[in-house]
């Protein structure tokens, strides 16, 4: 049996037969096809699979890739959503322990909080594999490898849009930042990231940052709150995600100021919507951050059951958007 932890691409194919509810918090059951011709009796893979939640498009794009891909590899899928909760996430993995799942696969929804989780799951005989977000933990022996974006360099990559776009413009620069969920590892490793490349430039400033959660919602709540406070002398926004940005660009419009021009807009996943912005002008500068990452999961269960070795971190490939490159890239765009 093989433990998977998931979190940060999907491949191109049909809707698999399954009982798949919306983005609820219900239990999605996707059984593999039955093979056309009799032959030797082989038991398929089944997976147990703790999702965080359906906070943003990115992460439903992300649930649907996994659904597909398990179906296309002929992978019995058991998909629990947590819906924000870690608590949800120790019932969804001792379920799947009770019910003797092969792999169990875990977004998880904060960095802390899981060696005790994973070591009855170690003792069940249960491999481990992190994905997407990653978790902090002493013992590296509780899980196999993590496949996933690197945070840290999406934040770097934000700073240096930044640092090279605002090159002629004197300071101060006074900079407001949406964060995602507190204790999670992208809004940790986006924040870490880009302060390290702002801070070459001693007139960069950030003189606002609040967690959103990721949600359009919260984006466009706590930009009102920043625009109440301190509206004149905002120049740029870093959100850590494309739905915080989404809300913020609302709340701009709102306050009567042009988000891409009075108000530099940075964000990070790369959504269908975020690069519309982009190419609209409202939006200055995307880092890619890929959910369809269903594939390359399935393939790391698959080599797992076959006894094969993996790198202890995989991270995947991962581009960036501009104001130019945003219109030829959108009919590409599946989430």
């Amino acid at each position: 049996m093989i433990f998977l932890l998931l979190a940060c691409n999907k491949k191109e194919a049909g809707l698999p037969p399954e009982r798949t509810p919306d983005a609820s918090g219900q239990t999605v059951v996707v059984t593999a096809e039955e093979p056309s011709s009799v032959t030797v009796s082989r038991r398929p893979i089944t997976l147990g699979f703790s999702q965080l939640g359906s906070e943003s498009d990115w992460r439903n794009a992300n649930s649907e890739s996994v659904k597909e891909a398990a179906a296309e590899a002929g992978i019995e899928l058991l998909f629990e959503n947590a819906e924000q909760s870690q608590e949800k996430q120790f019932e969804a993995i001792r379920s799947f322990v009770e019910k003797k799942v092969d792999v169990i696969a875990i977004a998880p929804v904060i960095e802390t909080g899981w060696e005790p989780i994973l070591r009855e799951v170690k003792q069940a005989g249960i491999p481990v594999i992190m994905v997407d977000r990653e978790m902090k933990i002493s013992d590296q022996s509780l899980y196999v490898t993590f496949i996933g974006s690197d945070f840290y360099e999406e934040g770097r990559k934000a700073g240096k849009f930044l640092r090279d776009y605002m090159r002629d413009e004197p300071g101060p620069i006074r900079i407001a930042e949406l964060k995602g969920t507190e204790g999670s590892s992208p809004t940790i490793e986006r924040a870490k990231g880009f302060r390290d490349i702002i801070r070459e430039r001693e007139d960069f400033e950030i003189i606002l940052s609040e967690h959103a959660n990721f949600t359009v919602e919260g984006g466009r709540q706590v930009m009102e709150q920043f625009l109440r406070e301190r509206g004149g002398e905002i120049r740029v926004l870093f959100a850590h995600n494309d739905d915080m940005a989404l809300g913020a660009v609302e709340a701009i419009k709102e306050y009567g100021l042009r988000p891409g021009k009075d108000i530099i807009i940075i964000s990070v996943d790369g959504s269908r919507r975020a690069l519309e912005k982009l190419a609209a002008g409202e939006f200055n500068f995307v880092v890619e951050c890929n959910p369809l990452i269903g594939p390359q999961i399935m393939q790391a269960v698959q080599e797992i059951m076959e006894g094969r070795s993996l790198p202890k971190r995989i991270v995947s490939s991962e581009t960036v958007f501009t104001q130019a490159t945003a219109a030829q890239e959108l009919p590409n765009r599946r989430y």
